[in-house]
């Protein structure tokens, strides 16, 4: 928990007791490799901090698996969209590697950012972030070609290119494998 405490942090001014009022809301949580953080169809009733390994969520269609994050180190993973509202996610979240997470318990988040607001702000400011990161990406996509899109991942997210498998950051990019290996080989050769 030492890690989530520094990011925590990093994030807001928070109290040591506002961090044991959070101490409820939070349960840390092993994951192996593949196993499911959120399936598609459930209600997300949680925020994961990535204490160890990766994740990535992604969906399926017409049989292809379409990835569509990938979350490291001091990242939240979340369905934001089923987190707020309670709707069923429409999306997966799957443990990439062997991974750790702290897990905040929706209800008993709420309960205790009643209790004190430097919890609120916490919430806020972790929803800000991965909202945040959710729309770069989404820019990314609307005005970027493949090849610029990988440049932008090489220079803002090295650690995608180190840690993630060349399928599926194509599957991410939104280009075949074929397609991204080609794009790698001409820079490589330009």
């Amino acid at each position: 928990m030492d890690n989530l405490l520094t990011y925590i942090n990093s994030l807001t001014a928070f109290s040591q007791q506002s961090w044991e009022l959070l101490q409820p809301a939070l349960s840390e949580k092993h994951f192996k490799k593949n196993e499911l953080l959120l399936a598609e169809g459930e209600h997300c009733q949680s925020l994961f901090y990535i204490d160890s390994g990766y994740c990535k969520s992604y969906y399926q269609m017409d049989g292809a698996i379409k990835n569509t994050g990938f979350y490291f180190e001091n990242d939240i993973a979340t369905n934001l969209n089923s987190f707020s509202s309670g709707e069923k996610s429409a999306f997966n979240i799957l443990a990439c590697e062997p991974l750790t997470a702290i897990v905040f318990d929706k209800n008993k988040l709420f309960e205790a950012a009643k209790q004190a607001p430097e919890i609120e702000t916490l919430g806020r400011n972790c929803i800000r972030l991965f909202a945040s990161k959710q729309e770069e990406f989404a820019t990314l996509f609307k005005l970027y070609s493949a090849q610029d899109r990988l440049k932008y991942i090489e220079e803002h997210h090295p650690n995608m290119l180190q840690r993630v498998p060349l399928s599926q950051l194509a599957s991410f990019l939104g280009v075949a494998r074929e397609t991204l290996s080609r794009i790698r080989k001409r820079r490589t050769v330009g």
